[in-house]
């Protein structure tokens, strides 16, 4: 989804499987250690492995240039040897990695991996869980800002390069990395799949920063408390409504990770907590996560910020720079605002400005992204479509803080014009009750689906009535 910022043993606790029942997730990760250990077990390289370094005197940040530019190194650029970055096998580094369907998949008839092969279509930056490195095919360093491009491999599949290229551009501030990353895609396999949750990076620490904090309340950049996620696998999935978490050690030093564009983070710690070092099996775990359709040809940008320091610098700075909640507005110009899809389709990507929907499917739905905001500054929905459909009435629920479970209780119906021409809806969301407090998402059912010809376009879906 393009936003337009890129201007240019022990076993891998991968969680990627956070969709599967959590008896089989249990499972899989019991078995992992009797089958992972050879499999991720790298051939030794016959030189020195190839680290690009940014140093500010502030932070050092070192990208591994053998296993896809990876990020490898974090540290004090005065203590080099104090690197909080895990890299105990090639599911762990803060690297980017993407999910898509098919389920297992298996190209040209090739089989994943046993225990990884729920992942699915899920190219990662470092290499795969045979052994096999990402390709680096560009990298520039100037001293002030790092560039890095590669094809990435299929975790779960022996020496299978993905047909797509992972980048980014990183550059250090004070005791802060920016960085901007790009997926750009190019599958043969022209299947538009449903939407899976990417990590948007996945970041792995050292034993020593065992410790997740992060803010979960209803009343963000306010100084409320912090709490810390627990301690455990499967990975733990909340809200953070400051738009970050970081890992830190029993005196609140660490690296905090900053997501502008996602509430949802999944994170947690695995094995013994305070020791440990890069080699080793303890690693504690943030991504940030948005559930996106990954379409064949998309070019899907997305960028988050590190932050190195005490726990309070790293709040302090999200506070500064995180962006405050407000009632969403998403105007589907070249992208689809991180809106995705249950039993429909799109026309797909580019988004050429208005998302076009397919409606053949029964019980078609409309999800968005995690959102936060205050039902009483937001009162009206608007939502400006066009639509051919057997049955024009549509129904919006959305889900509260303190009730994240959709229901029909917190939901309204409303009817759609089906002449095929753009209008533009307006939704009274006060005229129910449960339309209050915190809202943190919404879906929209456009009638109940099944005919093969009907269809919805929207432009957009907003909060802000369209001029």
């Amino acid at each position: 989804m393009a936003l337009n910022i890129f201007s240019l043993t022990f076993p891998a606790p991968r969680h990627h499987i956070h969709r599967m029942p959590r008896a089989l997730l249990i499972l899989l990760f019991l078995l992992a250690p009797i089958t992972s250990a050879a499999e991720n077990k790298a051939p030794p390289l016959d030189r020195p492995e190839r680290i690009s370094f940014l140093d500010n005197g502030k932070i050092r940040l070192g990208v591994n240039l053998d296993l896809g530019g990876a990020i490898t190194h974090l540290s004090p650029s005065d203590k080099p040897e104090l690197n909080l970055i895990n890299s105990h096998d090639w599911g762990r580094q803060i690297q980017m990695s993407h999910y898509a369907g098919p389920i297992p998949f298996e190209p040209a008839g090739k089989k994943p991996a046993e225990h990884w092969k729920a992942l699915g279509w899920n190219p990662i930056q470092s290499g795969d869980c045979f052994g096999h490195r990402s390709k680096v095919v560009e990298h520039t360093n100037d001293g002030k800002s790092l560039h890095v491009k590669c094809i990435p491999m299929q975790w779960p599949l022996e020496n299978e390069p993905g047909e797509c290229t992972f980048e980014w551009r990183i550059e250090l501030n004070e005791n802060t990395a920016s960085v901007r990353a790009r997926l750009t895609n190019a599958r043969s396999d022209k299947t538009q799949y449903r939407a899976r949750s990417q990590e948007l990076p996945a970041l792995y620490t050292n034993g020593p920063w065992h410790r997740l904090m992060t803010y979960t309340g209803d009343k963000p950049f306010t100084g409320g408390a912090l709490t810390q996620q627990p301690s455990k696998m499967p990975w733990s999935r909340w809200q953070a409504t400051e738009h970050w978490a970081a890992l830190v050690d029993d005196h609140d030093f660490g690296v905090g990770l900053i997501s502008p564009d996602t509430f949802t983070f999944d994170g947690g710690f695995a094995g013994k907590t305070g020791k440990g070092g890069p080699k080793d099996g303890p690693t504690g775990y943030i991504a940030p996560i948005s559930d996106e359709i990954i379409d064949h040809n998309i070019v899907y940008d997305y960028r988050f910020t590190l932050i190195f320091g005490q726990l309070d610098q790293i709040r302090a700075y999200a506070v500064e720079h995180a962006p405050k909640p407000a009632p969403p507005a998403s105007v589907f110009q070249t992208d689809r605002q991180h809106w995705h899809y249950a039993n429909a389709t799109d026309s797909g990507w580019p988004i050429k400005g208005e998302l076009n929907v397919k409606l053949n499917q029964k019980n078609p739905m409309l999800v968005s992204p995690s959102a936060f905001w205050r039902a009483a500054e937001a009162p009206k929905l608007y939502i400006q479509t066009a639509a051919k459909l057997s049955t024009p009435a549509g129904r919006v629920f959305w889900s509260r803080f303190d009730s994240p479970k959709l229901s029909s209780e917190k939901s309204l119906a409303f009817a759609i014009p089906a002449d095929e021409k753009f209008h533009t809806i307006e939704i009274d969301l006060t005229a129910s009750k449960e339309y209050t407090g915190t809202i943190t998402g919404l879906r929209i059912d456009p009638g109940p689906g099944g005919a093969d010809r009907d269809y919805i376009r929207i432009k957009s879906i907003s909060f802000i009535a369209p001029k």
